[in-house]
């Protein structure tokens, strides 16, 4: 049987070969993980293409429970367009305003750089008015 093993997956992936079988467990791969003949795990390029997506969904900070409802839908095949929209809709939004709250923080932060910059001589484009550092 074709395929590419856990072990293999985790190298392209980036996860743990415990994070995948996690994975597994919690049903968030859309379709089931085949065995082979030995009874081990054999991974096709679509469950590698979707775990991209789990990867992605993970790291712009959706929960498990979101993705495992988002899998549950793309696993149930069309006819839920829109709830699945609904998931990633709330998801956009909640990104977005993790953005913003970051971009402020980047502005803090990119100010308070200049500010100790210019007293360590480092830059001489800092006004003289320059809040005080703390």
């Amino acid at each position: 049987m074709a395929g590419l093993s856990i072990g293999q997956v985790a190298e392209r992936t980036g996860l743990s070969v415990h994070t995948l079988r996690f994975y597994e467990r919690e049903g968030l791969l859309a379709q089931p993980v085949r065995r082979g003949t030995s009874g081990h795990r054999v991974y096709s390029e679509d469950d590698v293409d979707w775990l991209g997506v789990c990867i992605r969904l993970r790291a712009s900070g959706m929960p498990l429970t979101d993705i495992r409802r988002y899998t549950e839908l793309v696993r149930a095949g069309q006819g839920n367009e829109a709830e699945r929209l609904e998931v990633l809709r709330e998801h956009r939004g909640r990104v977005l305003a993790q953005m913003h709250e970051l971009g402020q923080c980047l502005e803090l932060i990119t100010r308070k750089v200049a500010v100790y910059e210019g007293r360590l001589g480092l830059r001489d484009d800092v006004p003289e008015c320059a809040p005080s550092v703390r």
